[in-house]
């Protein structure tokens, strides 16, 4: 039912694919339309006009956007002196698994008071730069009630981390178990962390390449994981 090697930009007509792919969409639709950790049914309609996807009952209402969220960096400016070390292949490789489910997420796609989503946060904060593991990182200290260079667009969304109940409910929800310890207590990053000091940029060739292993071992973990569910 879920291919975890089908590249997304094969359908979406050269467009976004977290837009235009329908593919994606449907693969959304079928993992997260499930049981919360409250013991409700997170149903997700994909027919509403104008929304991607839809939820709405006695939790509330609930408009979610899909995000491709690990940045292969192979596009930005700042970072050509390192990419051109790797051939081509090797730079579209990375590309190309960052478009599988595993490398996929949902958030709230409704603006709030004409401020910016967790997607666009994500991307124009200079102490996440789209990164997925800082991102996580924010929202277990988010659950917490911890600050972090997310904690204002989190606030926004408060109704939809609830209905998690916590960081651990969100992880095993998300099928992010390959992306914390084993004590969901701590986040598995894909760079040192320094507490969000400096860039999350990988600095170096090694930093690169040291980002780069430990983000493909993750989608590939995580693809694994959602594919265990439909093979069951």
């Amino acid at each position: 039912m879920i291919d975890i090697t089908f590249d997304f930009r094969t359908d979406a007509g050269g467009k976004d694919p977290d837009t235009y792919s329908p593919t994606l969409r449907r693969y959304h639709k079928l993992l997260w339309s499930k049981k919360l950790p409250t013991g409700y049914h997170f149903h997700l309609d994909d027919t509403k006009p104008k929304k991607y996807l839809h939820h709405e009952s006695e939790l509330g209402e609930f408009q979610l956007a899909s995000d491709s969220v690990i940045p292969s960096f192979t596009r930005w400016k700042s970072m050509q002196h390192i990419i051109r070390e790797f051939p081509e292949e090797e730079n579209e490789g990375f590309r190309y698994i960052g478009y599988t489910i595993g490398g996929m997420m949902i958030f709230p796609g409704n603006v709030v008071d004409g401020k910016q989503t967790i997607n666009g946060a994500r991307g124009f904060n200079s102490k996440i730069a789209d990164r997925f593991d800082l991102t996580v990182e924010c929202i277990r200290r988010f659950y917490l009630g911890q600050p972090s260079p997310l904690s204002e667009v989190f606030e926004r969304y408060r109704d939809f981390f609830n209905l998690f109940q916590d960081f651990r409910g969100y992880v095993e929800f998300f099928l992010l178990q390959d992306l914390v310890d084993d004590d969901c207590q701590k986040v598995r990053f894909f760079t040192p962390f320094d507490d969000f000091v400096t860039s999350p940029r990988p600095k170096d060739l090694q930093a690169y390449i040291d980002y780069r292993h430990l983000t493909i071992e993750y989608i590939n973990a995580r693809n694994r994981r959602i594919a265990a569910l439909f093979s069951a």
